[in-house]
């Protein structure tokens, strides 16, 4: 790289625009969209689309709600033409075939036949007005540009919507003053007035005039302010739609697609995901998704965003990258535990579905583009409680207390650690039951050999006094072959089992915590108990139980607590 890059590379010069319109817009309503998958997106495909691919793409596309498609180059070989009839064959009425031809009169009548027969149809010609274009590329003064892009619209014209032959399509017609960000803008408005006096548009069919940044030279507002200026000084504007074709050189094509609509532009040209030349065509699904997230529909369809990134990837052989806004599979994901913990409290702090949604690190619920909640939140070494305690609930519907998110969350660090990667959900769910010992979720779930650890069989609760309740409980080892009776005295069914524990034991735990709710919403559902009891001067050690009954989900959660404390080696193994 050169110390001083100004020696080769000269500042972009903006336009002198004081009175500029467009900062103190906003969105009101979704442009006309043009995909140009099919034709600029494949253009650039190290391995272009076969035919087959290209049809699977096209009807997606249609599925989606896109409008206007840019198919194709039919000029450029039979290939092409070949797969223009497909789609002027097989489009919806409501929908318009684009084609694309430079100005040269041959391929312009080349172009015109391959949509003999469409519903609706436009051509889009192009020609390069820039001083660097046409000088280095093309070798044209800007009278000899003008005066081609004038004649080669008369012939459109003349071919079609004044051919009687092709009275029964709509003929819309698009112009691109080609390389329009490195253009002088006032010769950009001088030849749009020559091409548009040609064609003769209307206010119901108006022309099309393409302002593209063929290459990104500047920052988006400056193409803000060049869209404007177009939009300000074209005449009978009614008569004309304002489109923008933005690439991605400087990485702001979205930025500058969506200044330039507040800049008065009337319709986006793109791709989905961006693909395209270089560093790609603007990114539609951004764009749409975008307006969507302000509320406003974009009138275009991702509510199954998979099925449009398993078309996308499999036609154009290139993946959606893992951060792309939306359709990434990392977008709606959180690996942090500062994040994680965010999230989960926006999700129970929201009661109604009906409110506006304001979820922390969310700007888009992904449901309504089709993700699960079980992809929000995905667990490793980074993350904190709100991680596992989220799957947790999503899973088991355990909505666990504060000193048992970080009590599990140690555990699930350590396993990431060992593993040295994420945990995938069932292995969380599986981390949690085997550490916590939730034997009682079924029979058949039981994670590891219980050997020596124990379970409840019944009790008896009576009382002794007002103040005083005897729980006479009958326990068993989870192989069935020893039996033991435990009797204790409290104020409580808790304190009472609490009571007999210690006394078989000969142990001295007690209890610091205890919570508990129910799993689901219906009567015959399921208790969840959570207690932490402090077994000795360094050990607090958390125990979990489930039940139809209450209290005895609170036993079982304190036999977690005596399981765990002999599988740790703190509490000695109880005596028939």
């Amino acid at each position: 790289m050169l110390s001083n890059p100004s020696k080769k590379y000269k500042k972009f010069v903006p336009l002198k625009l004081p009175n500029r319109q467009w900062p103190d817009k906003t969105f009101e309503k979704p442009p006309r969209w043009l995909s140009t998958d099919l034709r600029d997106g494949n253009q650039s495909l190290p391995d272009p689309m076969s035919v087959e691919e290209k049809k699977v793409y096209f009807k997606k596309l249609v599925e989606i709600g896109f409008k206007e498609i840019e198919v194709a180059f039919p000029s450029a070989s039979q290939i092409d033409f070949d797969f223009t009839r497909f789609c002027v064959e097989t489009a919806p009425e409501d929908v318009s075939i684009q084609v694309l031809s430079p100005c040269r009169p041959e391929l312009i009548k080349r172009t015109i036949e391959s949509l003999t027969g469409a519903k609706r149809a436009t051509i889009h010609l192009y020609l390069a007005t820039s001083d660097c274009f046409r000088n280095v590329v093309f070798g044209l003064s800007k009278e000899q540009t003008l005066q081609l892009a004038t004649e080669c619209t008369k012939l459109v014209k003349s071919l079609t919507k004044d051919d009687p032959k092709h009275k029964d399509t709509i003929w819309s017609y698009e112009f691109s003053p080609e390389t329009f960000s490195d253009s002088d803008p006032d010769y950009v408005v001088q030849v749009c007035e020559s091409v548009k006096a040609a064609w003769e548009p209307s206010h119901e069919n108006p022309i099309i005039f393409n302002l593209p940044a063929t290459v990104e030279m500047s920052t988006p507002n400056v193409y803000a302010d060049q869209v404007e200026y177009f939009c300000t000084h074209i005449s009978d504007r009614q008569s004309v739609c304002v489109s923008l074709h933005p690439h991605n050189d400087r990485g702001c094509a979205v930025g500058a697609a969506e200044l330039a609509q507040l800049a008065g532009a009337d319709r986006v040209e793109g791709c989905l995901f961006g693909n395209g030349e270089r560093t790609g065509n603007v990114d539609l699904v951004t764009l749409a998704l975008n307006l969507y997230t302000q509320g406003i529909h974009p009138k275009l369809d991702f509510s199954d965003i998979k099925s449009v990134i398993d078309v996308v990837e499999r036609c154009n052989k290139i993946p959606v990258h893992p951060r792309a806004p939306y359709g990434g599979q990392l977008v709606v994901c959180a690996f942090s535990g500062s994040h994680q913990d965010a999230i989960k409290k926006g999700f129970e702090k929201r009661k109604d579905p009906k409110e506006y949604w304001q979820i922390p690190y969310l700007p888009l619920d992904p449901q309504d583009i089709g993700r699960t909640y079980e992809a929000i939140i995905r667990v490793n070494s980074q993350s904190g409680k709100g991680g596992a305690s989220w799957i947790i609930l999503r899973n088991l519907e355990m909505d666990l207390p504060r000193g048992l998110q970080i009590n599990f969350s140690k555990v699930v660090q350590d396993a990431t650690e060992k593993k040295g990667r994420e945990l995938k959900t069932n292995e969380i769910v599986d981390l949690f039951k085997n550490e916590y010992l939730l034997y009682n979720f079924d029979e058949e779930e039981t994670l590891e050999p219980a050997g020596h650890l124990f379970k409840l069989d019944n009790y008896e609760l009576t009382n002794k006094s007002d103040k005083v309740r005897e729980l006479s409980a009958q326990m068993s080892n989870y192989e069935g072959s020893v039996s033991y009776k435990v009797i204790g005295e409290g104020n409580g069914p808790i304190s009472a089992f609490v009571n007999g524990l210690n006394k078989k034991f000969k142990s001295k735990f007690q209890v610091v915590n205890y919570h508990e709710h129910s799993l689901g919403a219906d009567s015959n559902s399921k208790a969840a108990a959570y207690i932490s009891c402090k077994v000795d001067d360094e050990h607090l050690i958390w125990g979990v139980g489930i039940n139809e009954d209450v209290s005895t989900a609170s036993f079982s959660s304190l036999l977690s607590v005596i399981n765990q404390g002999i599988r740790m080696g703190v509490i000695k193994e109880m005596r028939a």
